[in-house]
């Protein structure tokens, strides 16, 4: 699978953060906002992939497979992206239409992961497929395990980019993230990758975007990239869907 067009969803404080810092930020794959998302019950090993190891019983072998799933699973860091720009329900989620919507020119954004991240080299490329059961057919594959969700998420049409054990120097913090009250849970820092600013092709402002904030996002839009194209969300009067007018 490659998409030329990838898009993500942000409100508009973590739109002009995206901007004005280049990243793509990733979360640990523990710390989703979707219960059954990236869910150990997806680790079942069938008996015909579990390997052979001399000397060890089956059951002991299973476990230490499924252990290594678990620990993968742990340090597994997601960037979600979606297909689409145009979803009432995605625009829904970030503060009623108030936010943005980036778009990301992938053949460009794909030279800037396919490099050293973590552990494992560049990010693997995923997109969720959506189901109504929980089948677990193929839990020795990634991606059963990190895209795989609930059918009444389909409307996101999302694509996932997936690195695992991002070195410390991806890692930051976010603002209000500090010690004050403990140490803080390392699942939670999150892991940034700068990319240039040629891979944002395009914003989206949503319907009700305030003033201020629209025109905070052009200015730092157009620092990332002069060439970036704006649209406004508008609402299409003859049919529940939303239209984008190019913003000169």
């Amino acid at each position: 699978m490659s998409v030329e067009r990838l898009y993500k969803y942000l409100d508009a404080d973590g739109g002009l953060m995206m901007l004005y810092y280049g990243t793509l930020m990733f979360t640990n794959a523990t710390q989703l906002n979707d219960p059954f998302d990236c869910h150990p019950a997806y680790i079942d090993i069938p008996k015909d992939a579990i390997p052979h190891y001399r000397g060890l019983p089956s059951k002991v072998v299973s476990e230490v497979e499924y252990n290594k799933r678990l620990n993968q699973r742990d340090k597994a860091y997601i960037c979600s992206l979606s297909k689409v720009h145009d979803s009432i329900l995605m625009w829904s989620y970030y503060s009623k239409h108030t936010g943005v919507c980036i778009g990301l020119d992938m053949e460009k954004t794909r030279k800037y992961y396919n490099r050293m991240i973590g552990l494992i080299i560049g990010c693997h490329e995923y997109e969720v497929q959506y189901r109504d059961i929980i089948d677990r057919h193929d839990t020795t594959n990634d991606s059963h395990l990190f895209a795989t969700k609930a059918i009444e998420w389909k409307h996101e049409q999302e694509v996932r980019l997936v690195s695992y054990d991002p070195s410390p120097e991806y890692m930051r913090l976010l603002p209000g993230q500090d010690e004050k009250d403990g140490p803080i849970p390392w699942k939670t820092i999150r892991a940034f990758l700068d990319i240039g600013g040629e891979c944002f092709e395009s914003v989206y402002l949503g319907v009700n975007i305030s003033k201020k904030d629209k025109e905070k996002v052009i200015k730092v839009a157009h620092k990332c990239n002069p060439d970036i194209k704006i649209y406004q969300m508008t609402i299409d009067p003859k049919a529940f869907r939303l239209k984008e007018e190019l913003v000169n």
